[in-house]
Order: structure tokens, then sequence, then C-alpha cells
């Protein structure tokens, strides 16, 4: 599970996202302040810095170029209000390695998260659901569906197919006892259980709708 710093003086926001983040399976420490920020840095290692930029004692662009003197390259977006070009440019020249301009939906944010750290490589995005492949597991709106394994692999080709359809020898081949009754069992049981249509092509296979 990755940890992260967030630097956010805005309680209402500070609480909705730690709790959309922890949600989103992150371990989230929550700082009011860069004072308290730059103690959290050095008690802790972080995945990555979520620093707003206007925030009491120390603002988040000078936290983060005393953190990259003191050699602390630990991947960094800063998320502001600040929308001047002038302000994003200091945030880059301090050492952030992302920008993200308020507002933001907390979706987007996850997006840039999971680029920095790398997730993205081991995870599809498909409509409302998430493929974590490394962790064998589909989400649908961020909760866990209970899916057999044939029924995964079949939905994994699809998604990965998509937006043309995969080839009924290609779905056959992830099955136990390839028939094609086993085919358009499972292909039902995956229906029923993703909530989604998925349409016969005749000649060539299957797609999503």
């Amino acid at each position: 599970m990755y940890r992260l710093l967030l630097l956010e003086d805005d309680i209402t926001l500070g609480k909705s996202l730690t709790k959309y983040l922890q949600k989103a399976d992150y371990e989230v420490d929550w700082a009011r302040d860069g004072e308290e920020a730059l103690t959290l840095s050095y008690e802790q290692k972080y995945a990555l810095y979520l620093f707003d930029i206007n925030v009491p004692l120390i603002n988040g662009i000078d936290l983060l170029g005393e953190l990259r003197e003191a050699e602390d390259f630990t991947p960094t977006i800063i998320i502001s209000a600040l929308t001047d070009i002038q302000s994003v440019t200091d945030g880059f020249i301090a050492g952030a390695d992302d920008y993200l301009k308020k507002p933001f939906d907390p979706a987007e944010l996850l997006v840039h998260i999971r680029a920095k750290t790398g997730e993205l490589k081991k995870r599809i995005l498909f409509r409302e659901f998430e493929i974590d492949i490394q962790g064998n597991q589909i989400l649908k709106d961020h909760e866990p569906l209970y899916v057999g394994e044939v029924q995964k692999r079949l939905f994994i080709s699809l998604v990965q197919h998509y937006p043309n359809p995969a080839t009924k020898e290609e779905l056959l081949d992830l099955l136990e006892k390839p028939t094609d009754l086993a085919l358009r069992v499972n292909m039902t049981k995956m229906k029923k259980l993703l909530g989604i249509e998925v349409k016969s092509i005749r000649g060539l296979g299957y797609k999503i709708a």
C-alpha cells in the first residue's frame, strides 16, 4: 500500500481528499501547515507528496524547494487554486513533477497519483471499472467485485480488445474446458455479475456493447 503526504489547510477539502484516497487503498498523512508537513517528511517515507501552495508557516513551493535541497526527490504533485503561469512555473522550478489546478475532480487526482506511482501500468481503467492486474481483482466504482477466474479472464480480454471484438478462438483459450457451450455459459455469468452488455459479432467474436 502506498503512503501519501497531503499538505492542505482547507479542512473540508483535506477531510474529503483523505477519505477518498483511503477508500482507493492509500495510506494518507494529512498536514495542515508546512511545518507539520516538513516534520512528517523526515519521520516517514512517502511514495508521493501532494502539496497545496498557500498554506500556513511554510508555503508548498518553499517547502518543496527545501526538500529538494535536502536531496528528497519524492515525486510531488502541486494542487493549487493558483492558476497563473508564474505560479505553475515556480512550482516546477521548485521541483514539482506535476501541477493540478483547483477545483478538480478527485477521480482526476487519482489518475495523476497512479501515473506518478506507476500504478497505471498495473491497472486498466474502463468506464466505471478498474482492473487491478497485479492484485487480480476487478473493482466497480472503487468497490471490489467477486467474479470467478474464468469470467475475470474473459472480461479482461474483452476490455483489452475494446472497441474491437475479441475472437472466439482467443476467448475459448481462456476456458478450462473450451467448448462453445462453456463459452456461452461463462459469458452469461460474466454479463450478469458485472452488469454489462456483450454483443456476438458474427464471424468475428464478441465485444462489449
